[in-house]
C-alpha cells in the first residue's frame, strides 16, 4: 500500500508588458499533472531550494527568460488536500511577476496562452468581465 504523496510546488502569475496574463497550456501527454490543461508556469521544489528559489528556475526553465527573484512579489499560500493525488496534501507558494516581455519567450514546455486585460469568462449564467478597463 503506497503512502498518501505529498507535492510542494511554487507557480507565478505572469504579466506581460501590455498588462497581459501569460498562461502556459500544458502539453496534452500521459504521465504529466493536469495534461492539456490551462494553469501558471512553475512546479516542483527541489531538495532544499527555498519556493522563490524554485519559482525563479521552474519560470526560468519553462519560458527561457530569466526573471529576477526580487521582481516576484508572494501572492498567496496553500496547504491542503492535493486535488491531483487522491489523499495526497500539497503545499504551493503563489507570485507574480509583471514587465515581462511576451515577445522574448522562448515556451520549452507546453505553449503560452496570451489573456487580454479586456477577457470575459461566463459563470453564474452571466458573462463577467476578467478586469476593469481604465
Amino acid at each position: 500500500m503506497n503512502a498518501p504523496r505529498h507535492r510542494e510546488i511554487a507557480c507565478a502569475l505572469i504579466i506581460d508588458t501590455c498588462g497581459r496574463f501569460l498562461l502556459q497550456q500544458r502539453d496534452d501527454i500521459p504521465g504529466i499533472v493536469c495534461p492539456g490543461m490551462v494553469g501558471l508556469f512553475g512546479g516542483h521544489r527541489e531538495g532544499d531550494e527555498t519556493f522563490l528559489q524554485c519559482v525563479v528556475r521552474e519560470v526560468h526553465e519553462e519560458i527561457s527568460y530569466f526573471v529576477a527573484p526580487e521582481r516576484f512579489d508572494h501572492l498567496a499560500s496553500y496547504s491542503g488536500t492535493d486535488a491531483d493525488a487522491q489523499g495526497g496534501t500539497l503545499r504551493g507558494e503563489f507570485f507574480v511577476a509583471r514587465d515581462v516581455p511576451a515577445d522574448a519567450l522562448h515556451i520549452t514546455e507546453g505553449s503560452l496562452v496570451l489573456v487580454e486585460r479586456d477577457a470575459y469568462w461566463f459563470a453564474g449564467g452571466s458573462w463577467h468581465r476578467l478586469l476593469n478597463s481604465q
